[in-house]
């Protein structure tokens, strides 16, 4: 007759091929998740705006406080990455993040809500910095590239927080009434992957025994590459429908087509990404891609008509799909601390890119504001042509 430790033992190893098959869904829930929560915010901006009366400068204003948030959360990532791990590093910052949501949707004047704008900037590129090392990890574990495809269902969930929130707003739904009911679901989701999340809490307490560090040398190519494709991504975002009000006159209805075309190809490229890293590599993928958005922004902006500038916007999205997965990816796999630099780099292009571009559209003119995007898709390219550590 077995005996109860035999039979524990039993039935553990049982339990053992479920366990392993709900943990290989925990990232991939996670960066939805993040998307979901990130396409929420965005896809109510304008409500929040016209509920505490801002001005279109005072809310670019709001708006440049989630970047600054994101630069200054690197000293908070990386100690919290060092003394917690991965996991409950996420954990901390995914549930804080949620509760800066709702404070967001609640904020009554527009110092609170610049406040919680900078609180979400802090948080979100915290949890972002944990589940990509997390995701990296997982690949230096396995040795199969899988960051392309997680960065896809972050699209896929930000579409989905974006297309919610349309609908939440149709229905006449006050922001923080949303958001409410948003977070509640979302962290049981959020508690759930973190049980099922295969990744050592200890890892980053191993890896990191020195003073933090911005990149240098070889991380400091990667981060200036996430800087100019943060930059790059977040002025199409920003900045691709206006070009089309602006330029083509296009009806309200037609205009944010611009960036669902751009992120719908971003989207369906980054779920192939990996396929194509294991066969051509990634600095080649990076490089070309880099071209062919540069292509695609200055077709839109020697369009005849919005109809083929869309069309541009589309191969853009496509051509610069994978910049952040595989710089994540070569950065995570030097350290956690690597990984934090390096975002930091990344999102300070997300704080400079809306006024700079902003001020070229005021002095120049859309269409040279969109070319000069294109622009940096091409300085892109001939970086990623000097970045040994992609691979």
């Amino acid at each position: 007759m077995p005996t109860p430790s035999r039979t524990s033992t039993a039935r553990a190893i049982a339990r053992t091929p479920s366990i392993a098959q709900a943990q290989q869904y925990a990232l991939p829930v996670l960066f939805t998740l993040f998307g979901v929560i990130m396409g929420s915010w965005a896809g109510r901006i304008p409500a929040m705006a016209e509920r505490v009366h801002v001005s279109h400068s005072a809310l670019s204003m709001v708006l440049l406080m989630g970047g600054l948030g994101a630069v200054l959360s690197y000293p908070i990532s990386s100690r919290m990455m060092a003394s917690l791990g991965a996991r409950k590093t996420l954990l901390f910052s995914g549930l804080a993040l949620l509760c800066v949501l709702i404070a967001i949707g609640a904020a009554p004047t527009v110092p609170l809500l610049m406040m919680a704008v900078l609180s979400l900037g802090i948080t979100a590129s915290t949890f972002d910095v944990a589940i990509n090392s997390a995701a990296t990890a997982r690949e230096k574990a396995t040795g199969k590239s899988e960051l392309s495809k997680l960065h896809g269902l972050g699209c896929a969930g930000g579409l989905a927080g974006a297309t919610l929130g349309s609908l939440m707003a149709s229905l006449h739904i006050m922001p923080a009434t949303h958001f409410l009911m948003l977070a509640g679901p979302l962290a049981v989701v959020l508690y759930y992957a973190y049980t099922m999340l295969d990744a050592d809490d200890s890892a980053g307490a191993t890896v990191e025994k020195k003073k933090f560090t911005l990149p240098r040398g070889e991380l400091l190519v990667l981060g200036a590459l996430g800087f100019l494709g943060s930059m790059a991504e977040g002025s199409i975002a920003d900045w691709s429908g206006v070009f089309l009000k602006e330029h083509f006159g296009a009806s309200d209805g037609l205009a944010p087509l611009a960036l669902s075309c751009f992120s719908v190809m971003m989207l369906l490229s980054r779920l192939i990404g990996d396929k194509l890293k294991a066969r051509y590599g990634a600095r080649p993928l990076v490089t070309s891609g880099s071209m062919l958005g540069a292509a695609g922004l200055f077709f839109a902006v020697l369009s005849p008509n919005a109809y083929c500038a869309l069309f541009g916007f589309a191969v853009a999205g496509l051509g610069m799909s994978l910049v952040f997965p595989f710089v994540f990816s070569a950065a995570g796999g030097q350290g956690p601390a690597a990984l934090a630099g390096v975002a930091s780099m990344a999102y300070s292009g997300s704080l400079m890119g809306p006024p700079v571009i902003g001020a070229i559209a005021q002095s120049f003119g859309m269409q040279i504001a969109i070319a000069y995007v294109g622009g940096l898709a091409t300085l892109i390219a001939w970086v990623a042509t000097r970045a040994r550590m992609l691979k």
